[in-house]
């Protein structure tokens, strides 16, 4: 009786590759693998240059030559060095950024950092007021444009338009000037202390996402909105782009960080992978 049942599964897996085909060119289980692969990747990442967007205190990139061209054995080779500060370009704030005895990148639980992921559009008033403060609202109407609450552990990405601008410091950050004096004049969009309040009293997120330079608005002075959302051991992505490409959901998002021992911050790649 086993083996009349091994033989009876076998037929009915080449019966199923006949009816989708020449059973000779197909492998069991073959469809499965290939309509569970997404079929668009967008990249949410810039690329680190000398033009890279850093906090105006902060460290720029440098990348510095090792060696590059043709070696006396004749072989191709590069290599470079590369100096850099935590937070600047896309990256990954993480809870002990803003919060004593909070995760650092190092600790951050891959569970936070990779899932399924919303997009919340607030390009159409933030694009008018680079001193925009996405608000509770904001969160609400999406919820009931989308007649859901935001899913519990949900990792939620906010579109401002802002990185349109990028790289123009003028009009990314509000000002090309650096130093101290440079932060007085920084102007783009962030959280509203309201809303990020909301977020952990009444919704349960893994991590919150940016297309500007900090999740707290450019003429905040005590980053209440760091505070609040790293205080819960919720990591933030900053400087993300093309979040234009993304739906409202119905997608996941990777987010990986240079995992960095004891780091508050790290250079970021991340990515989307649409289901639909």
């Amino acid at each position: 009786m086993r083996r009349f049942n091994a033989i009876a599964t076998a037929l009915l897996v080449i019966l199923a590759a006949c009816k989708n085909g020449n059973s000779e060119n197909k492998v069991p289980g073959e469809e499965k693998t290939k309509l569970s692969v997404p079929p668009k990747i967008v990249d949410l990442t810039h690329s680190f240059s000398d033009e890279t967007v850093y906090w105006v205190t902060s460290r720029e990139f440098e990348l510095d030559t090792v060696f590059e061209g043709h070696t006396d054995k004749g072989y191709y080779y590069s290599a470079f060095n590369f100096t850099t500060a935590e937070h600047g370009g896309t990256h990954l704030d993480a809870p002990i950024h803003f919060a004593e005895n909070r995760q650092s990148v190092d600790q951050v639980p891959l569970e936070k950092l990779v899932g399924p992921a919303v997009k919340i559009d607030v390009s159409s008033n933030a694009l008018n007021n680079r001193d925009y403060l996405i608000t509770k609202e904001d969160f609400i109407d999406w919820e009931t444009k989308n007649n859901m609450q935001l899913p519990q552990g949900v990792i939620v990405l906010l579109e401002t338009g802002h990185s349109r601008y990028y790289p123009d410091k003028e009009k990314y950050l509000g000002t090309a000037k650096r130093g101290e004096a440079a932060v007085k004049k920084l102007h783009f969009p962030g959280i509203s202390t309201e809303a990020a309040n909301w977020l952990v009293e009444e919704r349960n997120i893994n991590a919150i996402g940016i297309d500007t330079p900090s999740i707290d608005y450019g003429q905040s002075e005590d980053f209440e909105s760091h505070v609040i959302l790293l205080g819960q051991n919720i990591p933030a992505f900053e400087n993300l782009t093309n979040l234009e490409e993304l739906p409202a959901y119905g997608f996941q998002v990777v987010a990986l960080p240079m995992k960095i021992e004891g780091g508050s911050g790290a250079p970021l790649r991340i990515i989307a992978l649409l289901e639909h």
